[in-house]
């Protein structure tokens, strides 16, 4: 099975019809804009519009030259022919090729031709019988929505999700051109987070000297972005929503700036630079007063001034009660070294503690205050991020609500239940569970369900926040294969952690 059309950072430019029903200038089109492409080295589509006018206008108004579109249209007619030629003219310089449909019978004709994507203009983003045309013939699909209420968005993608489609959703504001204050870039970062998983762009109509404006809608989570395309010559001139190659270079140019100075969507390690930049405006760990070896350390007995020495504590990295590894003079510079000691299991909780309500902000997982928080270590706290799980009661009634949470590449091992019926549904990340030796891999979503006394465990690459909704949970009711695990006492292998609320208050300074 092939892999689906990757839609992220792919650029389409609209020919529309800026080719003025004239072959030779829609080929100058066509290659001066994939020069410009090529040279920015991005995934770019050149994109026709296709109306069968014979029977996309009414006979009535076929000839009604008062009427803005009609005129438009009718003096711009293209020939089928001409299109495809254009499209293998488009797919010799490099660029896909894709095309709006406006009528089901266009949509028979971008198969014919072979092109490679469709898109759905605004206007007929809520017309169901070419939206169902579209949905059956296996083909990746962008969408714009301007105008379109919430719920009728909510509905598109619905409707897309449910018959398999391949797709993007486009943010777009159908005015042309679109004044700066009408742009409504945030809309962006709306239908990101509202949309999980489906990649969102952003179709524009700004004034095409405008570069500031892609740059933010690359900040605010767009992947694919549209811009209509033109040439202005003696014979024709270009309206202004739609970019000239070299309007559209700056563009590009602006969008690859913008993205180099956003950098990478996770947190990555600082530079050298950075690092020895701030180590140099820290401050150092020096002694108030003479401190003897194993001299238990407290806060009277230090004080923090620049500079850090080489091989120096900085402030950051004190804790009362530290020992000291040697004889300390007056004034003396502390050794980095006594952060070397190993770490308390009460820091080992405070870490883990720390990393879990990350992954639950990120997720957007809120738990009650009075729910009650174990540590699963089966193999102890030291080995915690090999082995174990986090796991909030919410509820426990003659019904129960857990969330159970791993850290990245978590394992928990093989056990059952002989009273709990658990069904598992993952709310984020990815696990893989095993259930008497048959293995499923769970995305978001996808409901699990474990009977009393069947033989379960599961792991995790990237970290998961799991949904268990169970009958009532018993303390000695989970029974394990590792007879390791199964001689413990409870207490051995699980720390209770203090309501969330009271814990992160009474535990900042570890």
């Amino acid at each position: 099975m092939s892999k689906p059309f990757n839609l992220n950072d792919l650029f389409i430019y609209d020919l529309a019809n800026n080719h003025q029903g004239d072959m030779e200038h829609a080929s100058n089109i066509v290659r001066q804009v994939a020069e410009v492409n090529n040279a920015a080295g991005v995934r770019g589509a050149l994109k026709f519009q296709f109306r069968q006018l014979d029977t996309f206008i009414h006979p009535d108004f076929k000839d009604r030259m008062d009427m803005k579109y009609v005129k438009r249209f009718q003096e711009t007619r293209f020939p089928m022919e001409s299109f495809a030629k254009l499209g293998e003219l488009i797919k010799q310089n490099g660029l896909y090729t894709m095309c709006t449909p406006f009528d089901e019978e266009s949509v028979d004709v971008i198969c014919d031709m072979g092109l490679d994507i469709i898109k759905i203009a605004s206007c007929s983003a809520d017309d169901r019988p070419l939206l169902e045309k579209v949905a059956r013939v296996n083909k990746p699909v962008v969408v714009s929505t301007a105008g379109l209420r919430i719920d009728e968005i909510d509905w598109l993608v619905n409707f897309l999700q449910s018959e398999n489609v391949n797709f993007a959703l486009m943010h777009c504001i159908a005015e042309y051109p679109t004044p700066n204050e009408r742009l409504q870039l945030n809309q962006v970062g709306y239908m990101t987070r509202r949309y999980a998983g489906v990649p969102i762009g952003w179709s524009t109509h700004e004034d095409q000297d405008n570069v500031d404006a892609v740059q933010i809608a690359s900040a605010l989570g767009a992947r694919l972005f549209e811009r209509h395309v033109g040439l202005n010559t003696d014979k024709y001139k270009l309206n202004n929503y739609s970019s000239t190659p070299a309007q559209l270079e700056k563009w590009l140019a602006a969008y690859k700036s913008g993205k180099a100075m956003g950098g990478a969507a996770e947190r990555v390690p600082s530079s050298p630079l950075e690092r020895a930049t701030l180590h140099e405006l820290k401050r150092g760990v020096y002694v108030r007063r003479a401190v003897r070896k194993g001299e238990s350390l407290k806060r009277e007995d230090v004080f923090f001034a620049m500079p850090v020495q080489e091989g120096q504590m900085h402030s950051g990295q004190f804790r009362v009660g530290m020992p000291a590894d040697r004889d300390y003079e007056l004034n003396a510079a502390v050794a980095n070294v006594l952060t070397n000691h190993e770490q308390t299991d009460e820091q080992l909780v405070y870490q883990i503690m720390l990393q879990v309500r990350g992954m639950l902000a990120r997720a957007n997982v809120h738990i009650n205050e009075d729910a009650e928080i174990e540590i699963s270590h089966h193999y102890g706290l030291k080995r915690f991020r090999e082995f174990g799980a986090v796991i909030v009661t919410c509820i426990n009634r003659e019904y129960a609500k857990k969330l159970v949470i791993q850290l990245p590449r978590q394992k928990h091992p093989y056990h059952f239940h002989k009273q709990k019926e658990e069904t598992f549904q993952l709310l984020d990340g990815d696990m893989e569970i095993v259930k008497n030796g048959e293995k499923m891999s769970m995305v978001p979503g996808d409901t699990f369900l474990v009977e009393p006394n069947a033989w379960h465990k599961f792991h995790t690459l990237g970290g998961a926040i799991v949904e268990e909704v169970s009958t009532t949970h018993y303390n000695n009711d989970s029974f394990y294969e590792d007879p390791e695990i199964a001689g413990m006492a409870r207490e051995q292998r699980k720390t209770k952690v203090d309501n969330w609320r009271n814990y992160f208050q009474s535990k900042h300074a570890l």
